[in-house]
């Protein structure tokens, strides 16, 4: 039996939550997805064109959609996030991560030891974390063990080998870090209640645990056993002093996660505090790749649900950006002022970092994606039909309207093309016309490029306003160019972008990478014009000299130029040395006007 058309499959589908799965022709699934109602979701994929090219491809792959009806947004979340993990479709956000993530184990015997593991063993053991930091795990670790003796063997301490005396205590106990609980030196009952103390710090809970060892403290101090009291006093400050480093906001803010999200044009970045009693106890941030030009809604939607399962989370508070589609079984907070605020900043910030030392590494590792990413962003930030792989920008350069020349600078993948740099002599200009030398270089420009059927550029920039622009549109217009090639204008002052037939100009972010290579560009037109300007009033004005001198003509101003390469060397120029150039009595005319005429 043949499978029944999309249309019809569309028609099934119903209007309740649930996950949708799409399949190609081979069978694969191809993209997985949630929905508050199944029909309208799916149904949005087929009745439009779509901005985005790859949405448009999905859709022609499309050959079968099967569907799971679940009972909340929820559990349309959970099944969404497990069904992706399973089946790693090609359109969908990449969850990937194969990183084992360190925990600190309670162990479920007789006088529990406390370590460090990365794999869990459910023999009733105690579990904290995942931790995301090493570093944080052996700081945790170091603090136990600063504040209780306990034992670090792997011996079975059951009352029947205690009692036959099978083990005898070893170094630990001589060094004090071990109370010999081996040869029952230690109570069962007061290693237990170290262990109830370290199980409440882990989950970052400090204030009883300060509170029963000042109180043993003052028991000690007023029994006059001092060397007891000094020891407590030792330890309270050490567990102070961590405290004090590790709250962050309120202590009253407790078992509660922060979520927030960064995101450019091709990844997303999602980070994760989780509190408790004031203290960030973890933090975690993952990198999440687009394929269909997802929202920061949808992204943190997924983030969320993926991090609470890999994390093992139970806090049903959240404090987050912006709304989210989660259900009704989280308190969600969006704050606006004060320490919830904070850490909401807090979280970005980590986020932000977290991207800008991914961007480092791949540009020194995958150069290739580094480029792909700049060049999306900037298609993205343009508004562009396509990525501007290759830019070419313009700039004039006159001085009081003498020697106008103008530049052009080209940009392969946002880097520099140095080679394919070239000068303009204004030709068809009389005097300081910025906008007429504008449209006579844009013109002999892609004139010559489509002469000599070399690649047009994706987008033209034109270093100034609104008139600049115009100029460049006429030769565009002249070439049937208008239309192929994006063109903007950039303004000095503020930084304003033009565009064709808008009159309101785009404002980029200062600190945009679209905007610094934009900049880079003007700039390097600029000093690639200013160069060449400089360059030709500087032998314009030597040549005119020798022109100017009575008696000596074209040809005898060439052979000087030819052997002294520069008017300024005629100039100093010995007499004997103009003779053997050029003859006495030419030699002697040179000579005599720069005697009468000395230079500086």
């Amino acid at each position: 039996m043949s499978k029944p058309t999309i249309e019809v499959q569309l028609q099934t589908l119903p209007n309740t939550p649930g996950v949708y799965q799409f399949y190609d022709a081979l069978g694969v699934v191809i993209y997985v997805g949630k929905a508050k109602n199944l029909k309208n979701r799916v149904r949005s994929y087929f009745n439009k064109v779509h901005d985005y090219g790859k949405t448009n491809v999905l859709v022609k792959k499309i050959i079968e959609i099967k569907h799971i009806v679940v009972e909340t947004e929820t559990d349309a979340l959970l099944l969404e996030n497990n069904l992706i993990k399973k089946h790693q479709p090609r359109y969908n956000v990449l969850l990937k991560d194969d990183k084992s993530y360190p925990w600190i184990c309670i162990k479920n015997e007789r006088f529990p030891r406390v370590f460090q593991t990365r794999r869990m063993v459910k023999d009733g053991s105690e579990y904290f974390g995942p931790y995301t930091s090493l570093k944080t795990v052996y700081t945790l670790l170091d603090l136990i063990k600063g504040l209780f003796p306990l034992r670090n063997c792997k011996y079975d301490l059951s009352h029947e080998k205690i009692a036959s005396h099978k083990y005898k205590v070893c170094l630990e106990y001589h060094l004090g870090n071990c109370k010999g609980a081996c040869e029952a030196k230690e109570h069962e009952t007061s290693y237990q209640q170290n262990i109830t103390t370290i199980r409440q710090i882990l989950k970052g809970n400090f204030k009883n645990s300060i509170a029963v060892f000042k109180t043993q403290m003052k028991s000690h101090s007023e029994n006059l056993e001092f060397e007891a009291a000094q020891s407590l006093k030792e330890k309270l400050q050490i567990l102070q002093n961590y405290q004090a480093k590790s709250t962050i906001v309120n202590p009253k803010i407790s078992n509660v996660d922060v979520f927030t999200i960064v995101s450019d044009e091709s990844f997303a970045y999602v980070n994760f505090l989780q509190l408790s009693y004031g203290a960030i106890i973890r933090s975690h941030t993952m990198e999440m790749k687009k394929k269909l030009q997802e929202t920061d809604q949808a992204l943190l939607e997924l983030a969320i649900t993926e991090i609470r399962q890999r994390f093992s989370l139970e806090s049903k508070e959240l404090y987050l950006p912006f709304e989210v589609n989660l259900g009704p079984d989280f308190k969600i907070t969006i704050p606006k002022v004060g320490d919830k605020k904070q850490l909401i900043d807090l979280s970005i910030r980590n986020a932000k970092y977290h991207r800008l030392d991914q961007l480092k590494q791949t540009k020194i590792t995958d150069p290739e994606r580094h480029e792909g990413r700049i060049m999306a962003q900037m298609k993205s930030d343009l508004r562009l039909s396509e990525a501007p792989t290759h830019i070419e920008c313009f700039d004039n350069s006159n001085i009081q309207g003498t020697h106008p020349v103008a530049a052009c600078v080209v940009f392969k993948n946002g880097k520099p093309s140095k080679k394919e740099y070239r000068h303009f002599n204004i030709k068809t200009v009389e005097g300081p016309d910025d906008f007429a030398s504008m449209t006579e270089v844009v013109y002999r420009r892609y004139k010559r490029l489509l002469d000599e059927d070399q690649p047009l550029p994706q987008l033209i920039i034109i270093d100034g306003g609104k008139g600049q622009l115009s100029a460049s549109l006429k030769s565009l217009d002249v070439l049937n160019l208008r239309g192929k090639i994006a063109i903007i204008g950039i303004a000095k002052r503020l930084e304003e972008l033009f565009y064709p037939d808008d009159p309101i100009p785009l404002y980029l972010d200062k600190k945009s990478e679209t905007l610094k290579i934009i900049q880079q560009l003007r700039n390097e037109a600029h000093r690639f014009g200013i160069e060449h300007h400089r360059n030709k009033r500087s032998k314009t004005a030597l040549n005119s000299e020798l022109e100017s001198i009575v008696g000596i003509g074209e040809k005898t101003i060439l052979e000087l130029l030819k052997n002294f390469k520069s008017a300024q060397r005629v100039s100093f120029a010995a007499l004997d040395e103009l003779e053997q150039v050029v003859g006495v009595s030419k030699a002697l005319i040179v000579y005599n006007y720069y005697q009468n005429n000395p230079r500086a």
